[in-house]
C-alpha cells in the first residue's frame, strides 16, 4: 500500500479542508500520527493533503539525506522531528518546493 495516502487523509481530517481527496485506499487508522507531526520552532503542522510522504533515507557522515523527488537532499538539522514512534516502517519527509524541507521523521535504522 502506498503509504503517502496516509498523509492525505491525516491532514484532510485535521484541516477540515482540503485541495484534493484522499485516495480511496488510505489507511485512517494511521491519521492521528500525521496530526501530530508540527514543524520544529513553529509548531505549525508539518503536513497538507501532499506535503508528506515516506521516502527512502541515508545517513551521510554527520547527517540524514533523504530520496526527494529523485535527489538525494541533506536534511537541516533542526527539521528533524525526535519521535520514535513512527508507524509507517519508513522515513516520512514533509517537503514542497517552494518551502523546502519542512519536517523529517527518521525510518528504522540499521
Amino acid at each position: 500500500m502506498e503509504r503517502a495516502i496516509v498523509v492525505g487523509l491525516g491532514w484532510a481530517l485535521v484541516s477540515g479542508v482540503a485541495t484534493a481527496n484522499p485516495p480511496p485506499d488510505a489507511d485512517i487508522s494511521l491519521a492521528p500520527w500525521f496530526q501530530g507531526l508540527h514543524q520544529p520552532g513553529t509548531g505549525m503542522l508539518c503536513c497538507s493533503i501532499a506535503d508528506c510522504h515516506p521516502t527512502d533515507f541515508r545517513t551521510n557522515g554527520t547527517h540524514y539525506e533523504a530520496l526527494i523527488e529523485g535527489r538525494w537532499l541533506a536534511i537541516p538539522p533542526d527539521k528533524i522531528l525526535d519521535r520514535t514512534d513512527n508507524p509507517t516502517g519508513r522515513a516520512v519527509v514533509c517537503y514542497t518546493p517552494t518551502l523546502g524541507i519542512l519536517c523529517f521523521v527518521r525510518g528504522p535504522e540499521t
